[in-house]
Formats: C-alpha cells, structure tokens, sequence
C-alpha cells in the first residue's frame, strides 16, 4: 500500500461533474506533478484528499488511516498532509515566526522553544530567517510563499500538497518558490504539486498525472508524458506547437532573404532568443543547400519542404526537411573527407549546437529531422 491511496474518488458541484471514480496510489517519497488545463478538477481533486472539499464518492487513506471512513478523526488524520496554498493564507497580525509555531504548539504540544528552534531551521533552509520578526504584510509575495511551505513543513507531514504554489507570483518571484520545492524534492518529501510550470513539473517529477474528462486521462513519466503522450488530449495540451513552414519547388523561385525574414519575423512573435533565431536560419539554409546538392544535383525542379516546430512548454525546437529527389544521408556525406575539408562546415557546426538529429529515407523522401534545446 501507498503512503496516498485514493479509490472512486468522485465530486460534483451542483449538476457540474468535476471528478468521477478517480483511483490513485502515490509511493512514499514520490513526487508528482499535476497538470491539465483549467477547470478540470485538479484543484478540487487536490483538496479533496484533506476533505477541504468533502468527496461525494469515494476513500481516501493516508498512512494507512481512512480519512472519509465514517467516525473517522479527520482532524488528526489532516495533520498527516501539508497544505501550500496559492494565496498563501498567512495570518497578517502574526510575525513570521508566530505563523510557523502556531500549529506546533496547539495542535502538537510542541514547546514554544522547540517550536521556535525548528521554525529557524526551516527559515534558514529557505533563506529567510532575518524576516523571523517581521509580519507578512511587509513581504514579498515570494517571501510570503516560501514562509508558507515552512508553516506546513512545521507539522512533519507525510504527504505536502501544492495548489499552483506559484499562480499568484509576479513572474520575478516564481524562481525563487520552485527553488524550496526543488530543495524538498531532493530531501525526499513526498509531494503532489498542481502546476501550470511544465518546465519545472519535467524537472522535478517522478510522474505526471494529465487531469481530463472528470479525472486522471493520462499518466506516466515526465520523458512518456512531455515527449511520447499516447491519448489526443494530452497531445494537444503538451504540445502547444507553433509552426513556421517554408516549401521549395523550383530553384529559380527560391528567396533565401525571404526564408531568413519568415524565420527571424517567427523567433520574434514566440519569443525565441535571437541567438537561436540565427541559428535556426544557418540550420535551414544548410539543409536545403545539402540537398540540392545531394539529390537534386543542378535541376531546376526541386522538391523540398522546410518546418520549424517550437514546443513551447519545453523550449524544445525541431528542424524538419523533407526533400524528394534521391536518397542523401547529409550526416553521412558531412563525415566523409573531402578535398578541402570545408564543403560541408555548415553541417558540422550544426551537429555540435543539436541536441540531437537524425536521418531516414521513408516513401521516396529523404527526412532530416535536427532538435534544439532554446537555452542550451
């Protein structure tokens, strides 16, 4: 069994179905990002499992104690899960220092000493300990959101819930949250963290639940997740592609000024760095410039398509060249010798800035596919 175990789970608001019959089991020390687009229930599923929402059909246990088990000690069962709260929820008339031993010294019998002494570790942990006697008021909203993690980190949870931890950061205040959350993960902590941070859900998960159609639609790693979703839905969410296609079938026609415009004018409305912006243009002038010569030798008629896929949520660009003509492995003819040593430099250059390429010859067409990491 789990440290989490969650069977039929099901609730609804009014004739609004939001989770139905969700099952789920999370392993001790197991992290997990939950991801989906709004309004599909994660947030609810997320405070079901401490009954902040009662469930209308279900069980949820957590150490091996039934929380929804009637006559159960919801209370004492709750304390087993920390709670981190978009809007943090501090209390405005305590100082830092109040907020972290309240809960210790009511609930738990903790020492006001002892309390005190671990709330200071814990605020050295996360860089904070100077603020001990200031009130929340006067903090930054990341501030106020890593003294939150402390609060829920004071009881000694089990299981620490996150609800889009940084939804309500200004974006100069996210890093500095994600950072505790990496710090915790590697301390092992079990966690469930609702996030709209695909990037850092990739990083700092073990799995990844897709929430869907009333419940979890898809799940898996973060490499099966982000990089091999089986189901449409989790396509279309994961990959939020834009596109810039470029087609060539006559030399004559062929503008290179015109696809160095297209490709530039395209880095600049998503927001790619204008260091991958040229290199983006070298990579596709290189590529079709190998095949003319490779396939099509000095023909007029050329058959040739260029595409550049931005994945958005991975930084993750794909160059893609699908070129008739006969077959032509550029990787292959790049590592051959030649009389000069230069004739394929450009290819080469592009090889050491790839995270990675390959070539096929499939139906006819020869395809070069070239992938690049923005801020590698």
């Amino acid at each position: 069994m789990g440290i989490l175990e969650v069977q039929g789970l099901s609730k609804a608001f009014g004739d609004l179905q939001v989770l139905s019959k969700v099952d789920l089991s999370v392993r001790e020390g197991e992290r997990i990002a939950i991801i989906g687009g709004s309004g599909c229930g994660k947030s609810v599923f997320l405070r079901c499992l401490n009954l902040l929402e009662v469930p209308d059909a279900g069980s949820i246990t957590i150490g091996g104690q039934e929380i929804t088990a009637p006559g159960a000690d919801v209370d004492t069962i709750r304390r087993q899960m920390g709670m981190v709260f978009q809007k943090f929820h501090l209390f405005s008339h305590y100082n830092v220092l109040d907020n972290l031993c309240l809960a210790p010294t009511m609930l738990l019998g903790m020492e006001r000493k002892e309390a005190e002494e671990k709330a200071m570790g814990l605020l050295n942990q996360v860089g904070l300990a100077a603020k001990a006697r200031v009130l929340p008021g006067v903090l930054s909203g990341g501030q106020q959101q890593r003294i939150a993690i402390c609060r829920s980190l004071m009881m000694d949870p089990k299981v620490l819930l996150l609800d889009e931890p940084t939804s309500a950061l200004d974006p100069t205040m996210v890093a500095e949250v994600l950072a505790v959350i990496r710090m915790l993960a590697k301390q092992g902590l079990t966690m469930l963290i609702v996030t709209h941070e695909m990037k850092f859900a990739q990083e700092v998960s073990d799995r990844i639940l897709f929430f869907a159609d009333r419940g979890i639609y898809e799940q898996g790693t973060p490499k099966e997740i982000f990089e091999q979703p089986r189901r449409d839905k989790t396509i279309a969410f994961i990959r939020k592609h834009t596109f810039f296609n470029y087609e060539i079938t006559r030399r004559s026609e062929f503008d290179l000024m015109q696809l160095q415009g297209g490709i530039w004018n395209f880095a600049e409305k998503y927001g790619i760095g204008a260091s991958m912006a040229y290199q983006l243009q070298l990579s596709g002038e290189e590529l079709i410039y190998e095949f003319w010569r490779g396939s099509f030798n000095d023909g007029e008629v050329v058959e040739l398509r260029l595409d550049i896929t931005y994945a958005q949520a991975m930084d993750r660009i794909v160059v893609e060249v699908v070129s008739g003509g006969a077959a032509y492995d550029p990787f292959i003819a790049e590592s051959e010798d030649d009389s000069e040593g230069m004739e394929h430099m450009g290819i080469t250059l592009l090889k050491k800035r790839a995270a990675g390429f390959s070539y096929a010859y499939k139906e006819g067409k020869n395809r070069v596919r070239v992938e690049f990491i923005e801020n590698r």
